[in-house]
């Protein structure tokens, strides 16, 4: 008899955690489950990709009006005489103004956005809130289940989200996944009473997929001029990723006269400051924000470099995906960056600054022997991660 399994997720949009839960949902026997798949928004460039065997669930919202802007949204409320859940919605919007920084504001946000959603009727085997703080609220507050698992895709101790508020929902979690050694080890700093509970999934990635997707476009339909050095960074225009550390670094390169066209594929809040950092850098023309691209394997394959400019990172699939395709690679020196880059063997990590960032493009730029070892290194490494699906069977 199938088990059956539930995936919870705020939406598809385009994110490395986003596509770590489809590559993993195209990886899993549906002879052996019956998965579903809720998002609390049926959105996201990742839409399409939800394979044909996974069965979509509607949230049970009981209001749906809360998920409005505030205006209409109290004025529905109010209308309909949902005099508390009113309240809510208006601490659930203040909270977020008050609470800057946008990983701890979603945590303490929940307490509101709950009281807007009714328990699953369905009961489940197996519930899974696949990133981190409300996929994972969800799934112990709304979802009744014999075994609930959590997600983390990021190194918690950098992540800017508050221990004692996740503590209470990770101690009612059967398991707590993540990503990689080192973001295993944060788990077990700050949680040290769960280390049994502690278990590490990598992201699942296809080297037969990739490569067949980067064919799909040659170069000549690429914005790519061979007159320019080409560096491309996928990554969500978000803090943590650090592309206002690129825009930096890539003034200073062009300062010292180094001929460099720069995409970052990707969108995000941060989108509209990080233009007008481009424009008052005169680099219009220079480093160009490309949006979000639904098969971004192409950029990466003909580009002659990739840089990830990140300050923290679960692990990366963005440099999985880049050393499938052999190109040389810079990151910088965040905690987990050593999980996927050995430096001076399959890439280059370099301090966490602009000027770091611009020495390591120099050093590939100048260095052929560095750069052409380097792919050699990475064209002998085993890439393929598609058995830690049977990671997760273990634990389900």
């Amino acid at each position: 008899m199938k088990k059956n399994v539930l995936f919870v997720m705020p939406s598809l949009l385009a994110g490395g955690g986003q596509k770590s839960l489809i590559n993993l949902l195209s990886q899993i026997d549906y002879t052996r489950f019956h998965v579903d798949l809720l998002l609390f928004s049926q959105t996201g460039a990742f839409m399409k990709s939800i394979p044909p065997g996974v069965h979509m669930v509607n949230l049970p919202n009981l209001h749906p009006a809360f998920s409005e802007h505030i205006v209409p949204s109290m004025l529905k409320l109010l209308a309909q005489r949902q005099f508390k859940l009113a309240y809510a919605r208006l601490m659930f919007a203040v909270t977020n103004r008050l609470v800057r920084n946008t990983a701890s504001s979603e945590q303490y946000s929940w307490a509101y956005m709950k009281r807007s959603f009714g328990t699953m009727e369905k009961e489940y085997d197996v519930a899974i809130g696949y990133l981190e703080k409300s996929s994972i609220y969800y799934i112990v507050d709304r979802v009744k289940a014999k075994k609930k698992i959590g997600w983390i895709h990021t190194n918690y101790s950098n992540s800017g989200m508050i221990a004692r508020l996740d503590a209470p929902y990770f101690k009612q979690l059967d398991k707590l996944v993540t990503v990689s050694d080192e973001c295993a080890k944060s788990l077990k700093e700050t949680f040290s009473e769960l280390t049994d509970r502690i278990t590490v999934i990598q992201n699942i990635v296809s080297p037969q997929r990739i490569l067949m997707e980067s064919l799909r476009e040659s170069v000549t339909s690429l914005p790519f001029d061979k007159r320019f050095t080409n560096v491309v960074t996928i990554a969500r225009l978000s803090s943590e990723k650090g592309i206002d550390l690129a825009i930096k670094a890539c003034a200073l390169l062009k300062s010292q006269g180094h001929v460099i066209k720069w995409y970052v594929l990707g969108d995000g809040d941060e989108r509209e400051a990080l233009e007008k950092m481009i424009t008052q850098l005169n680099l219009q023309d220079t480093f160009i924000l490309l949006g979000i691209k639904e098969n971004p394997y192409p950029f990466i394959k003909h580009a002659d470099m990739y840089v990830q400019p990140s300050r923290y990172e679960g692990k990366s699939i963005a440099i999985d995906e880049a050393k499938i395709l052999h190109k040389p690679i810079v990151v910088t020196n965040y905690e987990s960056a050593k999980d996927q880059i050995t430096d001076g063997v399959n890439g280059l990590i370099v301090d966490m600054n602009e000027q770091g960032l611009a020495n390591g493009i120099i050093e590939l730029l100048h260095q052929g022997e560095l750069r052409e070892a380097l792919i050699h290194s990475l064209s002998q490494e085993k890439m393929g991660t598609e058995e830690e699906v049977n990671k997760l069977y273990e634990i389900i």
